[in-house]
């Protein structure tokens, strides 16, 4: 099997020239060709520094695969019919494989309706979970959404579901970026849909679909509005500093190889990503409980990018963040704190 695929960084900076931040809790900060230290006070400013972000994810996922003409080529496979939406059992093209994915299309609506890629925590069953066919009524919000009247299509992540995906053997460096690869082209088939505003698109999903939402959007500014459920921390607070959850094959093995799985050593943390999304509005669900991701940890990337929200954009009431008396887990009391957030910034 070819093992080698091209590979491009979307981003200005290449790998070797990208600055490392020692501080990555300030991010009011950007660092020169020289390494010299300049504030942010201005947008132009801040694009300096969120290129350095871009930059150091891709320095721990592998780059970003250029963007190539493509048919999507999407296939219907199953279609099931409910009260207030139709359920697609479909596939389409990402690359040269064929990613499965539930769609959920509101009946008796009229006109171009938001819409939102729905990802998955780390289950077996994957996209079945958020499409209702899972046993956790909590994270059906592929369903409830859809019953809100979105349309919603929620993709399988590589190596779960129906798709047993090997990202390592198409030349991939992580899973995790061919799983924003692969939610591009979610956000690309969206757009494709009649029945969208692909104006109007935002991301959601729960644990490894929590943090894989934040990932695309990084990548993509065309999910306007993202809500993350138990999905990070500060990489210093996850497991006490321990990041072997985050090196192995499902996520970025450069992690351990490259990096010693040391936070201190690490081209990017969470406070960046946070950081990076701004002006656009995300919600997050911190729970008190949570044993994977510590809640102070959490605390210290919204602390981190409420300055860049506030200060360079004027935004701060679309970072909002909640820390209710759970554990790892998406309760309903804020789930629809979460839709109706949704609603807000969509609609």
């Amino acid at each position: 099997m070819i093992r080698r695929i091209l590979l491009l960084l979307i981003c200005g900076a290449a790998w070797g020239d990208t600055p490392f931040y020692s501080d990555k809790q300030h991010l009011l900060v950007y660092l020169d060709a020289r390494g010299q230290p300049h504030d942010v006070l201005i947008k132009r400013d801040w694009e300096q520094r969120r290129g350095h972000i871009l930059a150091g994810m891709q320095q721990a996922m592998g780059p970003l695969p250029a963007a190539r003409k493509q048919r999507l080529d999407m296939r219907v496979v199953e279609e099931t019919r409910f009260p207030k939406y139709v359920r697609k059992k479909i596939t389409f093209k990402s690359e040269d494989d064929r990613v499965p994915a539930y769609l959920l299309i509101p009946t008796g609506r009229s006109g171009k309706l938001p819409a939102m890629l729905c990802l998955h925590q780390t289950v077996r069953i994957g996209k079945a979970e958020p499409a209702g066919l899972g046993s956790n009524s909590n994270l059906r919000y592929a369903v409830e959404l859809a019953e809100r009247g979105y349309v919603t299509l929620a993709p399988d992540y590589p190596g779960f579901g129906d798709y047993p995906f090997d990202a390592y053997a198409h030349g991939y460096q992580s899973a995790t970026m061919k799983g924003i690869k692969n939610h591009m082209r979610a956000v690309d088939l969206l757009q494709s849909l009649r029945e969208v505003n692909g104006k109007r698109i935002g991301a959601i999903g729960h644990s490894l679909g929590g943090h894989n939402a934040l990932f695309a959007a990084a990548f993509d500014s065309r999910l306007r509005a993202v809500v993350t459920s138990c999905g990070f921390n500060s990489f210093s607070k996850y497991m006490k500093g321990d990041l072997t959850g985050w090196s192995h094959k499902g996520y970025m093995p450069r992690i351990a190889s490259v990096y010693g799985k040391d936070p201190a050593k690490m081209p990017f943390d969470f406070t960046e990503v946070l950081g990076a999304l701004a002006p656009r509005p995300v919600f997050i669900n911190a729970p008190a409980g949570d044993a994977n991701f510590e809640v102070s940890g959490v605390k210290d990337c919204v602390e981190a990018a409420l300055p860049v929200y506030k200060k360079i954009f004027g935004a701060g009431d679309r970072l909002v963040a909640v820390y209710p008396d759970a554990k790892h887990e998406f309760p309903a009391a804020v789930r629809e704190q979460a839709y109706q957030f949704l609603d807000r910034w969509l609609r």
